[in-house]
């Protein structure tokens, strides 16, 4: 069985908003805002954007206050060339150990990290829905350590469940990684060694999610 594209599959969304003349909304969810940073400045070209932070796996509360302000800066920092908007999600870390017990000692991008992709991607698809967005996505397949065929499978799951549209994404492809940590560099932005969890960052001696 053949892969999907899901890299080609947005360029097809793309184009066709672009011939029909129209500016799509897109409610983003993001993880981080170096992960964000290229995404924004590439989807922005195209999208009316609403960027939604949603981590209650961040920790601890220090940790995710520190991203969240860097989020904020970078938005307020970078161009654009349609709005980008910021919405903060509410911090309920009580969510994600809920979602995560019984897979705490799971290795870094097995079913703990599924549950807590399904457990954002959920939130941001409930909103989105409410908020009539024309699509969804999140920023997180750009890592390349992070599942992109697990994260469009569950994207598009919780999509069907709230009836609202999920753009297909893999923004590692194209050099849209290497663009990212370029773009981290030039803001100054603060990059976290270790993806967010306390699991994960109990775990330094292995690679992060950037």
């Amino acid at each position: 069985m053949n892969r999907r594209n899901y890299q080609r599959e947005l360029e097809t969304i793309i184009e066709d908003a672009g011939a029909k003349g129209q500016v799509p909304s897109l409610f983003l969810h993001s993880c981080c805002a170096p992960c964000s940073s290229y995404v924004l400045e590439y989807l922005s070209q195209y999208f009316s954007i609403t960027l939604f932070y949603y981590n209650p796996n961040i920790y601890p509360p220090e940790e995710y206050e520190k991203r969240v302000e860097e989020q904020e800066r970078l938005i307020r920092d970078q161009p654009h060339l349609h709005p980008v908007k910021f919405l903060a999600g509410t911090y309920e870390p009580q969510r994600f150990f809920a979602a995560a017990k019984g897979h705490e000692k799971d290795k870094e991008g097995g079913e703990r990290c599924f549950r807590c992709y399904e457990l954002r991607l959920r939130e941001a698809a409930k909103a989105a829905a409410k908020g009539g967005y024309d699509y969804f996505t999140t920023t997180l397949s750009i890592s390349p350590l992070k599942n992109a065929e697990k994260l469009n499978e569950i994207g598009e799951a919780v999509a069907a469940e709230y009836k609202v549209a999920y753009l297909p994404s893999d923004f590692k492809k194209k050099g849209g990684y290497q663009r990212s940590v370029e773009l981290s560099k030039e803001y100054g932005l603060y990059r976290q060694n270790y993806c967010g969890c306390v699991y994960s960052r109990d775990m330094l001696d292995t690679p992060g999610h950037l």
